[in-house]
Parts: C-alpha cells; structure tokens; sequence
C-alpha cells in the first residue's frame, strides 16, 4: 500500500496544487487508522464440541490373520434335523431329512456358497468326487453337498460336471439347515445377485454327531477340501 510520502513525492511531479492537496489529506491518516482491540469471550458450555480423545484399540478379530471364524454348530454338538430336496437318477423330486442321512452311519456334509459358482465348480466339488471312493474306504458312508439353490439349480449342475452317484447334491433352497448351523453368508453387496447363501464347510459326523468341523471364512477355500477330511479321518 503506497503510504503518505510517497503520494506526497509522486503529486511534486504533477503540480504546486496537487502536492498541497495531498500534503493536507496524508495529516488526517492516522485519524483514520485506528486498531481496536478485539475481545475474547469464552465459548458457553453448550455450545462447545465434545471431543475427547481415545486410544485407538485393536482387537483379534479385526486383524485378517487371526480372525475367529464361529458358527452356532461346533464339535460335540448333535447336528439340527432338516429337510433338504435333490432329483434322483429317475428325474423325480425327491426330500430327504439329515436324521435320515446321519442316523448309525458317517457322513461328510460340504456345502458351498452357490451351483456354478468358480471355485466350487473347479475345485470344491470335482475334489470329494474325486476322492469319493478313499472317503468310503475310511467308513464314510453319505457324502453330501449342500447349496442354497433350488433342486432344479442343483439338478443342472450335476448334470453339467457329469457327476454320477458319487456325491449327493442336496438343495437347501429356503435356508433350513443353513440358518440351523448358524453358516449363513451374506452376499446381497455382490453385484451377482447372490444374496444370502451358505458359507463354505465340511464337517464329519458321527451318527448326527460332529466330529469335524472345517469352517472356512466367507467363500474362502483352504480348509474344508476333500483331502482336509480324509487327514481328520
């Protein structure tokens, strides 16, 4: 900003007359320019952010490699009965209960988080067909996948991996059995359409009682394997 001299300076290059008129205005400046002091009030209670600080707290749970993964089954417990569909070889609709499926035998249930769906068209299901004949050779008399699709879903998947009678696939299309286990997968996010299914599993039982449990997290594949199973035998 330029100050009272130098506009003093600058009027002597124009005129006598200016340079008095500016010489006048430059004394009443500092009539001008006052600085008041502002004050400083304390803010009402009211008013005021409560925001104190906390220590940021971790737990097991929110670390990815020690994640608890749980369910509302677990080892010991006797399985929940329900009732699931699958299409024979006749083509004809058929319902069965896991009473029935378990009651004075082994059985390995698996389930998988949908039909046609990458890995478990790969890798989950071609692996306990393919190890069918080691699993029964070990006592394991009913050898189930269970998916929370319609029987008509799992009757074409079938049919498209060409899978005989080695592994039944059974339909658990209104989430019976799913919810009773507590494995239920929330997948309404995904842009797919899945919705709710099943999270991925295999567990042994003994006479409806669970004698194993591989509960995989989510859709994840590392523990639940036909070849998991035949180690726990």
């Amino acid at each position: 900003m330029a100050t009272a001299t130098s506009l003093v300076r600058a009027a002597k290059l124009a005129s006598p007359a200016a340079t008095a008129a500016i010489s006048s205005s430059a004394s009443s400046f500092p009539s001008l320019i006052r600085f008041r002091p502002a004050s400083l009030r304390r803010t009402p209670p009211s008013l005021r952010l409560h925001c104190a600080r906390r220590p940021l707290s971790t737990s097991a749970s929110s670390s990815p490699s020690t994640v608890t993964v749980s369910a509302t089954i677990a080892v010991g417990d006797k399985l929940p009965d329900a009732t699931l569909s699958y299409f024979d070889s006749a083509g004809e609709l058929q319902t069965v209960t896991v009473a029935d499926l378990t009651q004075g035998k082994k059985a390995i249930f698996f389930a998988v988080p949908g039909a046609f769906t990458p890995t478990c068209s790969q890798k989950h299901l071609p692996g306990f067909v393919e190890k069918a004949g080691e699993l029964r050779a070990k006592g394991v008399e009913t050898i189930a996948c269970v998916s929370v699709n319609d029987a008509f879903v799992m009757r074409a998947w079938k049919e498209d991996l060409k899978i005989g009678d080695e592994v039944l696939l059974l339909s658990d299309g209104n989430k019976e059995f799913t919810t009773a286990l507590g494995v239920e997968l929330d997948l309404s996010d995904k842009p797919v359409g899945l919705g709710v299914r099943s999270r991925r599993y295999a567990l042994l039982a003994d006479d409806g009682v669970v004698k194993v449990l591989n509960l995989e997290e989510g859709g994840a594949f590392t523990v639940s394997s036909a070849g998991d199973m035949l180690k726990a035998l």
